[in-house]
């Protein structure tokens, strides 16, 4: 990694787990238990339901499972923490005893992410990178074992009402540093950035950010890309998000090769042999 990177080398450790990225990529398993997300909402809102959900993607090859109780797609509006916490602490808590992967929480809120934490999820990640609530930073600092950080222009309420850049890869990739350095900073040490596929960006936005990948991988943190089901991809193919498994494994093809440590992703069994294969191309098998 670079010198701007968190740690020496490519190896992060979660738990008792250690990730080497230099080695091949890996596969962050999708879990929203809300009733409004634009691909799922509401299939995985009982508590048994959930926890068989991450049970099944642990089992298809997940290296991650990923918990979020509140919506971020477009034109959603937040939800109470109360109601956030109501949604996603149970079903952490059954996981974490169920599955032997690093389970991270999809949130903003400071006072989700500690309780999250204490329930058993290890990672932080935050569509605002930390910025939407000054009291996030702490709590990863003090509890987390690492966090994502992700670019994401506006609000969920407002992020796709024209957005516009000069040019969206170096504007994307100089927030990521600096919010970097930020949580470096704060003593956080496991840091992953995530260019924000599909959050304030057009069609054009996403697939320039997916084609120069290598200039945010440049900054020496894990890359993570979220592509999965995607708009950009439906407006490829003209496509709703349930038919879009094929460019969703196209993207993830594109962002394996491009650097992507982590691809983050709906379908779990699919995208695991779509990233084997990318990675045997990389690594010469």
């Amino acid at each position: 990694m670079s010198p701007e990177g968190t740690i020496s080398g490519s190896k992060y450790e979660f738990g008792r787990k250690v990730y080497d990225f230099s080695t091949r990529s890996f596969i962050m398993g999708i879990l929203n238990v809300t009733p409004d997300s634009f691909s799922d909402g509401g299939r995985y809102l009982g508590v048994e339901n959930a926890v068989a959900r991450g049970i099944a993607m642990a089992e298809e090859g997940a290296d991650f499972l990923d918990v979020g109780g509140e919506s971020s797609r477009p034109g959603s509006d937040p939800v109470p923490a109360a109601e956030e916490l109501r949604r996603i602490l149970p079903v952490i808590e059954g996981l974490a005893g169920k599955v032997a992967l690093p389970i991270s929480v999809d949130t903003w809120k400071a006072v989700v992410a500690r309780k999250a934490l204490e329930a058993g999820a290890t990672i932080v990640n935050d569509i605002t990178a930390m910025t939407a609530d000054p009291e996030m930073i702490h709590v990863a600092a003090e509890h987390a074992e690492g966090v994502v950080l992700m670019h994401m222009k506006g609000t969920p309420k407002t992020m796709q009402k024209d957005p516009r850049y000069d040019d969206v890869v170096t504007e994307v990739k100089d927030f990521l540093a600096r919010r970097a350095n930020e949580a470096k900073h704060a003593g956080i040490r496991q840091i992953l950035v995530d260019p924000g596929i599909g959050f304030g960006k057009s069609a054009k936005h996403n697939l320039e950010l997916l084609r120069r990948l290598k200039d945010i991988c440049g900054l020496g943190y894990p890359v993570l890309v979220g592509p999965s089901r995607k708009s950009f991809i439906g407006a490829v193919l003209d496509l709703p998000p349930e038919d879009r498994l094929e460019g969703t494994a196209g993207a993830v093809a594109v962002s394996i090769m491009n650097g992507a440590a982590v691809v983050r992703v709906h379908d779990v069994r699919a995208m695991v042999r779509v990233a084997r294969i990318v990675d045997a191309v990389k690594h010469h098998g």
